[in-house]
């Protein structure tokens, strides 16, 4: 989902946003500090599978995700990282490691780190890695409709 059809989505849904272009970037760390916005604000998506379906776990960049607090919430012993090969084909237009979290416009489950519904606004890759998305958490939530739980460290 290139940033246009992302926006398209937002506008759709009369959500305020805004774009932050930064220069390439490719690590969430790298992300950050390229577009200026804290690690612990900005969210990564990190795919996951569970029982066997992929699903969005999304975190601060800061923090690094915890399988075992990810099992437990999800009530299952079977969760682990999707490789690129399991999801490569998941996401048109979007760059590998660059995918926005909206699992729910994917047919997947999104679970999202409870230090992430603190804050007032959340900050995520639009697709690609020159462009991040900055709108308010509270929309965010109702459009996507995640799990919120504690699943980082």
């Amino acid at each position: 989902m290139p940033i246009r059809k992302i926006r398209d989505f937002l506008d759709s849904h009369h959500i305020r946003y805004f774009i932050i272009s930064h220069s390439p970037a490719y690590t969430a760390q790298e992300i950050a500090a390229a577009a200026h916005v804290p690690g612990k604000e900005l969210a990564k998506t990190v795919m996951v599978t569970i029982d066997g379906k992929l699903s969005m776990a999304v975190l601060p960049a800061s923090n690094k995700l915890d399988f075992d607090k990810l099992k437990d919430a999800a009530g299952t012993g079977d969760v682990a990282l999707a490789s690129e090969e399991d999801f490569a084909d998941m996401f048109p237009g979007c760059e590998v490691g660059a995918m926005p979290p909206f699992g729910n416009l994917y047919g997947m489950k999104t679970y999202v780190a409870e230090e992430l519904a603190e804050d007032a606004e959340i900050v995520f890759s639009a697709g690609n890695h020159k462009e991040l998305l900055r709108l308010s958490y509270t929309d965010f939530e109702r459009l996507v409709k995640p799990d919120v739980i504690a699943m980082s460290v």
